[in-house]
């Protein structure tokens, strides 16, 4: 990694920590080099505070949302994690710097096999990667400590509250195809309490309890 992605990545960081307060989260993006996540032609602004475009008309997410998400979570370091939406792989790969395990899904095999090159790469023996079903989420691995879902919906998908443990904490962007709030829900004995976070555009969340393709 060459010095000029390491001054980067450090002004990103310190631009982090204005806003993020978790330390966990903000050592987490310092060690994860996005450059990795990204095609060569825009892996020049793999640090900028963006969302950059990948394959497949997906995007990878601004820095700070990432972060946001993560730190939303609040993870201690042995929770179970599902994260909706794969992509380039970079978010996954931020959740497994500090779960204990991280399920991923995604829909677009072609990034599957990216992350799934990239993830391995970087050594990761903590994640595992399928292809997205009908039914949304990854119900055989539930319950889950955590949630992330990287698409917006319209509306809270009630199979993703099913599959959160008591205590856990859903991250999802929902509104409209375009412009959403970043949400986080917490589960309570069947009760849910729900937080906005602020407002987020996020590409569709594409499945039955979503958008239509």
């Amino acid at each position: 990694m060459n010095q000029d992605f390491n001054a980067d990545r450090a002004e990103l960081v310190r631009q982090l920590r204005l806003e993020i307060k978790d330390e966990k989260v903000i050592s987490a993006m310092e060690r994860v080099p996005r450059e990795l996540f990204l095609p060569p032609d825009t892996q020049h602004l793999a640090y900028e505070n963006m969302p950059l475009p990948i394959a497949e008309g997906q995007t990878i997410s601004q820095p700070f949302i990432v972060a946001l998400m993560t730190e939303a979570l609040d993870l201690r370091g042995e929770e179970r994690v599902l994260e909706v939406g794969t992509g380039s792989g970079y978010q996954t790969a931020i959740l497994a710097e500090l779960a204990g395990w991280v399920v991923s899904v995604e829909r677009r095999q072609r990034l599957l096999e990216s992350a799934s090159r990239t993830l391995g790469r970087l050594g990761y023996t903590n994640i595992e990667l399928h292809p997205a079903q009908e039914t949304l989420g990854w119900p055989e691995g539930a319950p889950y400590d955590g949630i992330i879902v990287t698409a917006g919906a319209p509306k809270t998908p009630p199979g993703l509250i099913d599959q959160l443990a008591e205590g856990g904490k859903l991250v999802i962007p929902v509104g409209s195809r375009y412009e959403q709030k970043l949400l986080r829900i917490i589960k309570r004995k069947d009760q849910i309490s729900t937080e906005n976070l602020g407002g987020c555009r996020f590409v569709p969340l594409i499945a039955r309890e979503a958008w239509a393709d």
